[in-house]
């Protein structure tokens, strides 16, 4: 007794070769259920953090995608703008072919370029900003190909003596007549992408359609590849590591044996990147989930014990009821402080992990502030020319009137107290416009005078459209027109046009922004036109961050557009950009008419 008392799990074996075959029956059943429960348990467990793994993979995978994406996308628009440049043109001239070499040199210097490569249709270099990294066989390389037909192309490869990765964009350079006469390369240093985000997330590359290895926050994986068929990785030799894999639920599990760097066991995650033509994966340790998964088990397996236990005491004690009873007590307070404590650890878990998800919700929402901001800070120089105009207007006719005021003149008084209410107002309207577009306010779409707003968004940009030589061709409708949206945010969307269009003209002789109201239908158009160079790419004009102004200008963060495309779709309109047949570029907003009966 005394033995079975200090030291129960070893008591209970030798006890049972003196219990009855049903007792024993009964408690090696008991131990056989504990066990398949507690394997259950750890299973669940394991699925559900397996599950919540597989989110937050989900979202750092996604998040380095994109992330990746955006930093080629800047070399992608370096190349589509300095294809553009008049100085690519008649390179038959040595100074002039001196003149361009020298605008690519500092053109990749600014940007970060490893090199600028411009190559006639042959594919022989005609100037280039560092010769020595051109690519071999440069006119046998499918994105040069590609752009010789007049499309973006882009590949990546090595370049250089020292085997530099680089990501290639070759923009088509188009001869007066319209046919493609060359390509304008832009080379994208890889490396110097990844420094920024190395050892940030989990192990994540991207692979090729071949299979290899080419990007990476995890340098000694550059340039391993995967076969046909393969799951895992090959390095660079053809070494054979210790590797295996299975599914764990709907999840892919790898063992892995690559490194101190990488984790033992991997949750395998995977997505498609079609706009770098690459895979993206990620591996995420599992250990923490599989420590989670045995302390929710190891807790199931220790109540479900400690009762098993408790009912064996207390059928095979009842004579020492009151020993048993206190050595229960003990065991009881043991049990529940070490369940207390994995509580308070799972808790704690839980806490961190809604922190870091509370955290990633901020970064995002800080995202879109930064875009508006920066918007606001582009706004800010016109927004005080119009408040500073009127309050010096109000300035001096108030001095005129307390002069009629003195004079006896109070007609004339009256008049420029009138006028005064008129600049209040307008001042009114502008600071209600600036707050509507910090605060992101939504005002119930309803009735809309279409030529107020209008008037409105010319009367904000009139002192830059002065400022700037731009001459305005708009004839104001006589009677109001009415259509459904939000003044305020209508308002918004043709500034936004109108800016663009004035950003879009530049450095021409003849600027000159056109607007104009038709209809289409039960529809009404207004149509902003300009005669900047066009739109290089319509598809993309309203994608967010989306720009074709100059790589590290203070003119935007590509947001105006996609603003102004969701404003108009809640309103139920529509709106599209594309080139005017005479040059210039023209965008189309469709409005629905104000109806009384959608009103009720």
């Amino acid at each position: 007794m005394t033995s079975g008392q200090g030291k129960p799990g070893f008591g209970i074996l030798p006890a049972m070769t003196r219990l009855p075959l049903q007792t024993r029956a009964i408690i090696l059943a008991f131990l056989l259920g504990v066990g398949g429960l507690t394997a259950g348990v750890w299973r669940y467990g394991y699925l559900q953090a397996l599950g919540q793994l597989e989110q937050r993979g989900e979202a750092d995978l996604a998040l380095a995608s994109d992330r990746l994406v955006r930093q080629l996308q800047l070399y992608q628009a370096l190349a589509v703008m300095t294809a553009d440049r008049p100085a690519l043109m008649g390179l038959d001239d040595p100074v002039r072919r001196a003149l361009a070499e020298a605008l690519l040199r500092q053109v990749a210097d600014k940007s970060g370029a490893l090199d600028l490569i411009y190559a006639d249709a042959a594919g022989h270099v005609v100037v280039a900003a560092n010769p020595g990294l051109t690519p071999k066989d440069l006119g046998q390389q499918a994105f040069f190909r590609r752009a010789l037909h007049g499309a973006l192309g882009r590949g990546h490869g090595v370049v250089g003596a020292l085997q530099r990765r680089a990501y290639y964009f070759a923009a088509p350079v188009f001869a007066p007549g319209g046919a493609v006469k060359g390509a304008l390369i832009a080379v994208a240093d890889l490396e110097g992408i990844e420094r920024s985000w190395r050892g940030n997330l989990p192990p994540v590359f991207f692979t090729d359609s071949s299979g290899l290895l080419f990007i990476s926050n995890r340098s000694d994986l550059l340039f391993w590849h995967r076969d046909p068929g393969q799951l895992g990785l090959t390095p660079p030799d053809g070494g054979t590591l210790d590797f295996a894999a299975r599914r764990v639920g709907t999840h892919d599990i790898w063992r892995l044996g690559w490194g101190q760097y990488l984790p033992e066991r991997a949750l395998h995650l995977s997505r498609d990147v079609p706009l770098v033509e690459m895979t993206g994966e990620i591996l995420i340790n599992v250990a923490p989930a599989r420590r989670l998964a045995g302390l929710q088990a190891a807790a199931v397996a220790a109540i479900c014990l400690a009762f098993g236990a408790l009912l064996f005491l207390a059928t095979e004690r009842r004579r020492t009821l009151a020993l048993a009873n206190a050595a229960l007590e003990v065991r009881v307070k043991d049990r529940t402080r070490a369940l207390s404590e994995t509580n308070e650890k799972l808790r704690q878990e839980v806490i961190e992990r809604e922190e870091a998800e509370a955290a990633l919700k901020q970064a995002q929402a800080d995202l879109v502030q930064a875009g508006k901001l920066s918007a606001l800070g582009q706004m800010s120089a016109g927004i005080s020319h119009e408040l500073n105009q009127p309050l010096m207007a109000i300035r001096q006719f108030a001095d005129n009137g307390a002069a009629f005021l003195s004079r006896g003149w109070t007609d004339r008084a009256g008049e420029n107290l009138e006028r005064i209410a008129d600049m209040a107002t307008r001042m009114d309207r502008i600071i209600r416009n600036l707050r509507a577009f910090a605060r992101n306010e939504r005002e119930p779409s309803g009735k809309v005078d279409l030529a107020g707003v209008l008037r409105q968004a010319v009367e904000l940009t009139e002192a830059r459209l002065k400022a700037d030589g731009v001459r305005l061709d708009w004839i104001p409708p006589a009677a109001p027109i009415y259509v459904w949206g939000g003044e305020v945010r209508l308002a918004q969307v043709f500034v936004n046009l109108i800016n663009n269009a004035v950003d879009a003209m530049g450095g021409r002789d003849d600027k000159l922004i056109g607007i104009e109201i038709g209809e289409q239908g039960a529809r009404l158009m207004v149509r902003v036109t300009d005669t900047g160079p066009g739109i290089a790419d319509p598809e993309k004009i309203f994608e967010p961050f989306y720009t074709t102004k100059e790589v590290g200008g203070d003119e935007g963060m590509g947001l105006g557009l996609s603003i102004s495309y969701g404003l108009v779709q809640s309103f139920g309109g529509n709106i599209r950009g594309a080139n005017a047949p005479g040059g210039g570029a023209v965008f189309t907003v469709e409005l629905e008419r104000w109806q009384a009966e959608r009103a009720a």
